[in-house]
């Protein structure tokens, strides 16, 4: 477990192979948040304290976070954006340049970057996966990546990279994390080797809002069900990066400094555990 007792939406991580980059603890994840929605949403994060965004090239609304950010008024330099590619493009060249305009859709300009750029998925093949990393990296030479990662990588994939990378290991593997699919080879794996978790899919979609157990946990500390799963995030140790479209969850995902789980609530929490018949999404093959 993380030291828990200092946590404020303030919290940050130190990067990996980026001594000059740090990671806000909590994001706010905007999985396919349609683009009139998307700008709406991510102004109530930022006004609402968050300075973290996670987007990628699938959902489509990499430029509404850029926009967001310019419409807030917050300096580029306060406020940690990320997005992925899920698929090569033919050659290093052609991947780079698909996400070099990913980045300036994001924050348009010469000396535009985006604070972390992700390889969305391991399942495109070793061949695809090579190339995606290698035009990551000359993006991260140049600072328009400031860390690259992986997502949904096991031990397996992430092995691999050695073959090829010249930045290993990634600073961050983003992987679906919460009380039912908790992963713990693939973490034990991160931390080991000081690769940041991400957990995506934190709230577990809201489909066990009436968990009996998360529920018992949520009013020992009248708490709602989402914060006590994002604040279980944070005392594991992991990025969470919980998604709404809804302002007032917006504001109260980001409302979990003002109470600790103890022993026994994780405790409690840690036993949901189910293994891969847990994940909503997908867990990763370690294999």
């Amino acid at each position: 477990m993380a030291s828990s007792a200092k946590f404020t939406l303030q919290s940050t991580l130190p990067i990996l192979n980026s001594p000059h980059t740090i990671m806000p603890r909590l994001g706010f994840g905007i999985y396919r948040s349609p683009p009139d929605i998307c700008v709406a949403s991510c102004l109530t994060a930022l006004r609402s304290g968050y300075r973290h965004i996670d987007s990628a090239q699938f959902y489509k609304n990499e430029s509404e976070m850029g926009e967001a950010v310019r419409k807030a008024g917050i300096p580029r330099s306060q406020v940690f954006l990320t997005t992925k590619v899920l698929s090569a493009a033919g050659s290093i060249d052609k991947t780079y340049a698909k996400c070099a305009n990913s980045v300036q859709l994001i924050d348009p300009g010469e000396n535009g970057y985006v604070d972390l750029f992700l390889i969305h998925s391991p399942n495109s093949g070793a061949k695809n996966r090579k190339e995606m990393w290698l035009a990551l990296e000359r993006l991260h030479a140049e600072g328009k990546a400031r860390a690259i990662g992986v997502s949904n990588f096991g031990k397996g994939h992430i092995e691999e990279m050695k073959a090829f990378a010249t930045v290993w290991p990634p600073a961050v593997n983003q992987i679906e994390l919460h009380p039912w699919c908790q992963q713990r080879e693939i973490v034990e794996y991160c931390n080991t080797h000081s690769i940041i978790v991400q957990a995506y899919c934190p709230l577990a979609r809201n489909l066990k809002a009436h968990d009996e157990t998360l529920v018992g946990v949520a009013k020992k500390h009248d708490k709602s069900t989402g914060q006590i799963l994002i604040r279980y995030c944070l005392q594991k140790g992991w990025v969470p990066l919980p998604k709404s479209d809804t302002p007032e969850r917006i504001v109260a995902n980001a409302d979990v400094y003002g109470f600790e789980l103890d022993e026994e609530d994780t405790a409690t929490l840690d036993s949901l555990d189910q293994g891969e018949r847990g994940a909503i999404v997908e867990a990763v093959k370690n294999a």
